[in-house]
């Protein structure tokens, strides 16, 4: 049984409390059946939870997904922390809803990472070319629609086009963590709208010590492995350094992490820019978060730790920066959200990572993938499927593996 009360923004004899295994249970099931990326899986979430289980109003439902969008790292997954931490009354909820939502991809992405040193063969190689096709249609698609959405105006469009001029001259991390911050700081001038409205509100089961706790620990997480490797600390912390880099650094969307965990796994040797973009373009296939990436690198590693080891650590870095942000903001967010500088600072910052991920569809993404005319016509193809037919992702990643299998056969 759960008890009722009022909530501001939740609707009328909505359920408030809940348990951690009716948690677990319901985003187990969200993740294998939330296909389609993001913005799908914020769909899938507010089907389920809002209108179906009403374990919230619409309200609190738009105050969670604005929190989540200004954040750095995966949306949807914040997104469903933040749910099971409000169902479940504490951590342990926000825990189980995450474990939930990640285990299914994660699962298949590890096992096609343990895998891969056993494909050999014409067919397996035209397999993983055709999943390298996958990854330049999906990310074409991402750019496509983030310069529509996050740089429709000439002040977040200049803003783009520096993002990507900082990483193409600078290159790597520092170029692309120079992006975000002078797009930040741009949008705090150039991006001001005092008029955007701002939604409604819920109760937080968290104390602002605990959220304030909560971000030291997020900001020494991101400062201290540095330090500890350029100390000579082994591999495992390079590794949690390097995803944990990688999750902390995602502004605006899954599909902006390509190019930071590749600047932090190709570029240094660790995994090689054909495994990347072969993984990368399996990841579209699963349901769940598109971190779930970071499994199958884990698992591919060159450097100990590797394998099993190498994919839990790899995953939780990855996902521990976005959850920790929104444990320690949470508290406070009904303050921050309707300040007009933090919101516009997001939309520069939102610009920004439209150029970072514009940069990578080139390098490495198109020039790992596009040989010759014929990857052109069929990464095209990918393309024109996902933006104009609107076709299941799962569907366009069995094409084009099938025309690469046929490529490398006949």
């Amino acid at each position: 049984m759960c008890r009722e009360r009022a909530v501001v923004g939740r609707q009328p004899g909505a359920c408030v409390a809940g348990s951690v295994v009716e948690v677990f249970r319901v985003f187990l099931k969200l993740g294998l059946t939330s296909f389609g990326g993001p913005i799908a899986h914020i769909g899938y979430f507010r089907d389920e939870l809002v209108l179906k289980r009403r374990w919230l109003g619409e309200a609190a439902f738009a105050d969670l997904v604005a929190l989540c969008q200004f954040l750095p790292g995966p949306a949807s997954s914040q997104l469903g922390f933040a749910l099971g931490l409000l169902r479940a009354g504490g951590l342990w909820g926000g825990l189980a809803a995450w474990l939930g939502f990640t285990l299914p991809s994660a699962l298949v992405l590890l096992a096609f990472g343990l895998g891969a040193a056993a494909s050999g063969g014409a067919w397996a190689q035209g397999a993983l070319h055709g999943l390298k096709l996958v990854a330049v249609a999906v990310v074409a698609q991402a750019v496509w629609g983030m310069a529509r959405n996050l740089a429709p105006d000439r002040a977040r469009a200049a803003i783009a086009l520096g993002g990507v001029l900082l990483v193409v001259f600078l290159g790597g991390a520092m170029g692309q963590l120079a992006a975000i911050l002078l797009g930040a700081l741009a949008g705090t001038f150039l991006c001001r709208d005092p008029a955007a409205p701002t939604t409604g509100g819920f109760d937080v089961p968290l104390s602002r010590g605990l959220g304030r706790a909560s971000l030291v620990l997020f900001v020494v997480l991101l400062v201290a492995p540095p330090v500890l490797v350029a100390a000579g600390a082994g591999q495992s912390v390079a590794l949690f350094e390097a995803f944990y880099r990688s999750g902390a650094l995602v502004f605006g969307g899954g599909h902006v992490v390509l190019p930071l965990l590749q600047a932090a796994v190709v570029t240094p040797g660790w995994v090689s820019t054909e495994a990347f973009l072969s993984g990368y373009g399996l990841a579209q296939a699963v349901p769940g978060p598109l971190f779930t990436f970071a499994a199958y690198l884990g698992a591919i590693m060159g450097p100990a730790p590797h394998g099993v080891l190498g994919a839990v650590i790899a995953l939780v870095a990855v996902f521990l920066p976005g959850l920790l942000l929104v444990a320690g903001l949470l508290p406070f967010w009904s303050v921050l959200h309707r300040r007009p500088a933090a919101r516009a600072a997001m939309r520069g910052a939102n610009a920004a990572v439209v150029g970072i991920l514009g940069a990578a569809l080139y390098d490495p993404v198109w020039t790992g993938a596009v040989f010759m005319p014929a990857d052109f016509a069929v990464a095209l193809c990918g393309f024109l499927l996902l933006t104009r037919w609107h076709a299941p992702p799962v569907a366009v990643v069995l094409l084009l593996v099938g025309a690469g299998v046929l490529r490398a056969l006949v």
